[in-house]
């Protein structure tokens, strides 16, 4: 079976897809105001993906090192229930995760970008890096994404996986089909 075919299997057995914060979701950056409030910018284009894959019947979390009011509050904004910030061992948290949920490890997917992220990266089903992670987080992962953390590598990553699960085509198609005949969206 040729390598693609085999990540495609892997990638269509994800049930959960499980995040890093910080150089993930984010680009990386902390911003600390003069009041001492951390701000962050987190992608929409991520954010409507985690959605989807949330639709599709499938699990999104967040595993993160750092704790954030700010990453409970996007989390919540996008229904994820399952969070776990201020992580010391992450391979200890996301097994955790996985024994309370039922799951097999194949069932999994890891997205990270730096050294605390690797020991899951590893063990899971499909680990994914960020295109600007870490040089041993990259070789580490079953997947790189084109794309940098915090500028859509999530979406990325959820396209890829709905794709080999066959649903990418009709969740477009449903939002095709939601434009009014005649109405010249999507035009140039």
């Amino acid at each position: 079976m040729p390598v693609s075919a085999d990540l495609d299997r892997r990638l269509a057995a994800v049930q959960l897809l499980l995040l890093d914060v910080d150089g993930v979701l984010t680009d990386g950056g902390v911003t600390w105001s003069n009041d001492g409030v951390e701000h962050k910018t987190f992608n929409i284009r991520d954010g409507l993906g985690l959605r989807l894959w949330q639709r599709a019947g499938c699990r999104a979390g967040i595993v993160t090192g750092r704790s954030s009011h700010v990453v409970q509050l996007r989390a919540d904004e996008l229904g994820i229930a399952l969070v776990r910030q201020g992580v010391d061992d992450k391979l200890e948290a996301v097994a955790a995760i996985v024994a309370d949920l039922g799951l097999a490890w194949e069932q999994v997917a890891f997205m990270g970008d730096d050294l605390p992220d690797l020991p899951v990266l590893l063990r899971c089903g499909v680990g994914i890096a960020v295109a600007d992670a870490c040089a041993e987080v990259q070789a580490a992962a079953a997947v790189v994404t084109a794309l940098p953390g915090g500028k859509g590598a999530v979406r990325e990553v959820i396209e890829r996986m709905l794709r080999a699960r066959g649903g990418w085509e009709a969740i477009v198609a449903r939002y095709a089909a939601a434009q009014p005949a005649g109405s010249g969206a999507g035009r140039a």
